[in-house]
């Protein structure tokens, strides 16, 4: 990394911890740079080495009286008497006699089935408040609505149960009780850059992946050398994003340099004419957990019987054995697959049995519609399985090159192609290489290259 960077301080800042945050946050900390991550919109399960910005105002929940010190199962809500609670993997909801009165949302992944929020409804099916449980099973904040359903204020509370910040979304002021001591900010913008002068981070270089909040704080400190950094990880539309092209055009007080960490969205900001000196693709550090061994054996990760060609490819590949697994019970259309000698079927799959799968699997076919289950084809990459999917089926295109991808009327080209990669091990080697090219997988050299 250039000599700047190493000799300044730097802190993350996400507005959430979703996957692309958290694999910036990864890359760095195997390059070595061990620098602290910070969230704005904690959804109370962060890990233990990122700081959520409205927790540190909170106090410790893991030994607090409400605690259950361990995320609270979705029948562990408290609900009035003869109400009754029900659940699939995906989602959960409250009824009292016909009518529903609340939905839970689980945390990733969902099929745990650990509260994350809870929203609840009054008769006429309205939402009127959420409660925002943490992964020690307490609520910690609460979203009040008003008669139609509209978000006015969320106030999150300490432990104990006391307020500590009020957030009003009306007005977009955040209201924080320190005891003795309220303080009122005008935007979540000064709250902040209040936190982070608290907590001596405010002359830290900033590395961020959002042009909203994040932008915001780099734009509102004090600096004038031009030291944070935009790493994007959004698609680009038909149009460079506004708060981009203030970077572009000098304009962002602190921020001069744009890393994007998208092939395809690279490649439309170039189509754009953004300024190739200040716009530079960036990809990632990946944890591989394997070689591909070149066995032939595929993996297909479903909830669905929706998979397609799925009988076609199965009966066409008598060489490959196949393994289909789903979280949830299997219907009689899918089972009825289980005829085929090189079909092998999980229902219910267990976690460490999806976990012996990947290690196991060489191919994987993201062919099945509905919802992507186990992060599939995330973990299907870290294990270097060769990716095929079809244009109509896709959950993650990013991992996938435009080889690995069919029209769903090419079922019998991805048929040939898996019978003549499992024949010729150079292909197979020369596909997956293909696949972290597209990936943007990076060595700890040149990811460090700024």
């Amino acid at each position: 990394m250039g000599n700047g960077t190493m000799q300044e301080n730097v802190i993350l800042l996400f507005d959430s911890y979703q996957p692309d945050s958290k694999s910036l946050h990864q890359s760095f900390k195997m390059a070595g740079c061990d620098f602290p991550a910070l969230v704005i919109d904690d959804d109370g399960f962060l890990p233990e080495d990122v700081q959520s910005i409205y927790g540190y105002f909170l106090g410790d929940y893991s030994t607090a009286p409400n605690s259950f010190g361990r995320p609270r199962y979705f029948n562990e809500i408290p609900i009035p008497d003869f109400w009754e609670i029900s659940a699939s993997n995906l989602a959960g909801k409250i009824s009292d006699s016909c009518y529903e009165r609340g939905r839970i949302f689980f945390a990733f992944p969902t099929h745990r089935r650990h509260v994350r929020q809870v929203e609840w409804k009054d008769e006429k099916g309205v939402v009127r408040y959420v409660d925002h449980y943490n992964q020690f099973g307490a609520v910690y904040a609460r979203t009040s609505c008003d008669a139609k359903g509209k978000r006015i204020v969320k106030s999150y509370f300490s432990p104990s149960g006391r307020e500590v910040i009020v957030e009003n979304f009306v007005t977009q002021d955040i209201l924080l009780n320190m005891g003795d001591t309220v303080r009122i900010f005008n935007n979540k913008t000064e709250f902040i850059a209040y936190f982070l002068r608290l907590t001596g981070h405010d002359q830290d270089r900033i590395f961020f992946n959002s042009l909203s909040t994040p932008f915001f704080v780099s734009c509102y400190l004090p600096g004038e050398s031009k030291k944070d950094v935009l790493f994007w990880q959004e698609p680009v539309a038909d149009a460079i994003p506004g708060n981009m092209q203030m970077i572009l055009r000098g304009e962002a007080r602190r921020t001069a340099r744009i890393y994007v960490q998208k092939r395809m969205a690279y490649d439309r900001l170039m189509q754009l004419k953004a300024d190739p000196q200040i716009v530079k693709l960036k990809g990632f550090l990946y944890p591989f957990r394997r070689e591909n061994r070149h066995r032939p054996t595929a993996l297909i990760c479903t909830n669905s019987d929706q998979i397609e060609h799925c009988e076609q490819i199965v009966s066409a590949l008598p060489q490959i054995q196949f393994h289909i697994a789903a979280l949830t019970e299997m219907s009689s259309k899918l089972l009825a697959m289980g005829k085929y000698e090189n079909v092998h079927l999980y229902p219910g799959v267990k976690t460490d049995m999806a976990g012996r799968l990947f290690r196991q699997s060489d191919i994987y076919l993201d062919i099945n519609h509905g919802n992507e289950i186990l992060s599939a084809v995330n973990r299907a990459f870290l294990h270097n399985q060769v990716i095929l999917g079809f244009s109509n089926t896709l959950h993650d295109g990013n991992f996938l090159p435009k080889e690995h991808i069919y029209a769903p009327e090419q079922a019998e080209q991805m048929i040939r192609d898996i019978a003549a990669m499992v024949e010729n091990p150079q292909d197979w080697d020369a596909r997956v290489q293909r696949q972290r090219q597209q990936a943007l997988a990076e060595d700890p050299q040149s990811f460090l290259q700024f």
